[in-house]
């Protein structure tokens, strides 16, 4: 039987009792919302707050570059730096009673011969360090080692030796498409060619890692949350790096052998607008940049501008026959040198009697003096507004520091230049502007905009193409279709046809001597910029390919660029597998009348 005096100790008991399992519940819920619901929230602020939190940073890897067929032109890859601590390493050798497994004579042998160092000049190099301050705790001992060389480091189970990763940017093909393809600063960050244009792509995004840490620096576990970095895409370029490698050699060979400054080679497909190369001598090895001068860090095949000269009759020819001005059996009489009657005075570049050219001889003999005669059938804007048609003072892809040329508005051309427009001089061009004119002339008058860039592909497989490029056409076909027949009677006809000859394949070709300007209004004395610009084939017109070459002295006319435009377009022929002409050249057109 309870006592009302038992009851009342007994009855505070379950109430105290109660109260601390409500107090306890509390708790519980509490620490389930602290550590389960909000955990995520709660370690974000926690991470904020003093010096519990850190965060590392994780970081992606640049995208590659890579050829049409997927040949890589710049990588990134994981290198290591390895360092020794002196310091440390003589506490562990001094240990009498806990010597070190492996003594330090026997391990700088190893060390030395991983990192590829001569094992006395290593040990007296951390003695040097030792003397210098017995408490160092740094001696590198290698940089940029590869993932190969760090694990054998790490193998020896060196407590003084350590390794920290980087990533290095590295170009496996060297100076082939080096001017193209560019180069990173020290920060990774692109500083030319398609390593600053392609940025957005090529650029990877980086991760982090936060943690809280206890007291002794250890991570708390549950408390790490890891956002992963993403890596750059891929960019794929439409260059055939195997065409641009053999390019590059023949146009140095060539350039030198000419005595020239510099020479380019650029390779466009007619009926995409593709440049399959765009070869240049000096070039650039992106893995040295030292190794040549800062003048050739850039690219001179979008860099240079030249005044186009004879290879841009074809242009006048094209806004004669388009405007309906002149046809085939349209003449007009000149002497190699004339007085025009505003004063102006044209020369040929050989002397010769008064000829009754044909449009077709005035292209073949390069006759700047019958070519002012017939650019004057139309009027003078229509010429500007097919120049401009074909793209003369525009960008052709926005390549970095691409360069526009110039052209000048009419109401500028005096009385010299209202002649010497006609036969490319008072504007100036790229070598890709001079292709894609070429271009559009084989593509039956349908200027494609030229390009370089194929597609970037991201991590996670998806493929980002650049817009279509812009499809006009400048002339109409029928143009295209004469202007391709001249210029296949230039190649058979003209001066340089044995030279330029390529067996089995009918070719189209124009030539260019253009004065070199002395920066003063005026032109130097006995040098020039001569180029070279071809079809092929003729009659089913796949490649238009343009040599240039600046200032050669050994041979100073167009026929300097003959032997390497001869050679480039026989490769590009033979790499693409070209099937040979079927169709035999029409009757030779007559140069005079």
């Amino acid at each position: 039987m309870t006592t009302r005096a038992t009851r009342g100790p007994r009855r505070r008991t379950v109430v105290a009792l109660a109260v601390i399992l409500i107090v306890l519940s509390a708790f519980v819920v509490r620490l389930v919302d602290i550590q389960v619901v909000s955990a995520s929230d709660h370690v974000e602020d926690s991470l904020q707050v003093g010096q519990l939190g850190s965060t590392d940073t994780i970081h992606g890897d640049r995208g590659s570059i890579v050829d049409q067929n997927g040949i890589a032109l710049a990588a990134s890859v994981k290198v290591y730096d390895a360092q020794l601590s002196p310091s440390l390493m003589q506490e562990l050798e001094d240990d009498e009673k806990n010597p070190p497994k492996v003594p330090w004579n026997e391990a700088s042998d190893r060390i030395a011969a991983i990192i590829g160092q001569d094992p006395e000049e290593l040990r007296a190099a951390v003695a040097a360090n030792l003397e210098a301050d017995p408490n160092s705790q740094y001696y590198q001992l290698a940089k940029g080692l590869s993932t190969e060389k760090y694990l054998e480091l790490r193998d020896l189970g060196l407590l003084y030796v350590y390794a920290k990763a980087r990533e290095t940017r590295v170009y496996p093909n060297g100076a082939v498409a080096g001017n193209v393809v560019g180069y990173v600063d020290s920060a990774g960050d692109g500083q030319a060619g398609i390593e600053q244009m392609q940025t957005q792509c090529l650029s990877p995004t980086s991760g982090e890692r936060s943690y809280l840490r206890g007291k002794d620096g250890v991570t708390i576990p549950g408390s790490e949350r890891t956002v992963d970095a993403v890596d750059g895409g891929t960019v794929t370029l439409t260059i055939n790096s195997d065409l641009q490698w053999y390019l590059q050699q023949m146009i140095a060979e060539e350039a030198q052998t000419q005595k020239a400054q510099s020479g380019t080679v650029t390779v466009v497909e007619i009926e995409t607008g593709k440049i399959r190369a765009a070869a240049e001598w000096p070039s650039l090895d992106p893995n040295d940049l030292n190794a040549s001068s800062p003048d050739d860090w850039g690219t001179k095949v979008f860099g240079n501008t030249f005044e186009p000269g004879s290879t841009f009759k074809a242009v006048t020819a094209a806004a004669l026959l388009d405007s309906g001005a002149v046809d085939m059996n349209t003449t007009v009489t000149a002497s190699s040198h004339e007085k025009f009657a505003n004063g102006a005075v044209i020369n040929d570049a050989f002397v010769h009697g008064a000829y009754q050219y044909t449009l077709a001889g005035a292209l073949i003999d390069s006759s700047n003096v019958a070519l002012s005669k017939f650019g004057t059938m139309v009027d003078p804007q229509v010429r500007y507004d097919y120049l401009e048609k074909f793209g003369v003072g525009q960008t052709t892809i926005d390549f970095p520091r691409e360069a526009t040329g110039e052209i000048h508005p009419v109401s500028e051309w005096d009385a010299q230049s209202l002649y010497t427009t006609t036969f490319g001089q008072y504007y100036t061009v790229t070598a890709p502007q001079l292709a894609n004119v070429y271009q559009a002339i084989g593509n039956d008058g349908e200027k494609i905009d030229i390009s370089l860039i194929e597609s970037c592909t991201m991590p996670d497989g998806t493929v980002i193409t650049p817009e279509a490029p812009k499809h006009e056409q400048v002339i109409k076909k029928s143009t295209a279709t004469t202007l391709q027949r001249m210029l296949e009677n230039v190649a058979v006809q003209g001066g340089l046809a044995d030279q330029i000859k390529i067996p089995g394949y009918r070719i189209g070709i124009k030539t260019g001597t253009a004065q070199v300007t002395d920066g003063k209004g005026g032109y130097k004395k006995g040098v020039y910029y001569t180029s070279m610009v071809g079809i092929a084939p003729i009659d089913d017109p796949k490649y238009a390919v343009v040599v240039t070459l600046d200032q050669p002295t050994r041979i100073t006319s167009s026929a300097a660029t003959a032997s390497a435009f001869q050679k480039a377009m026989t490769q590009v022929l033979k790499t693409y597998r070209v099937s040979p002409s079927t169709v035999p050249m029409d009757e030779p057109l007559p140069k005079f009348k």
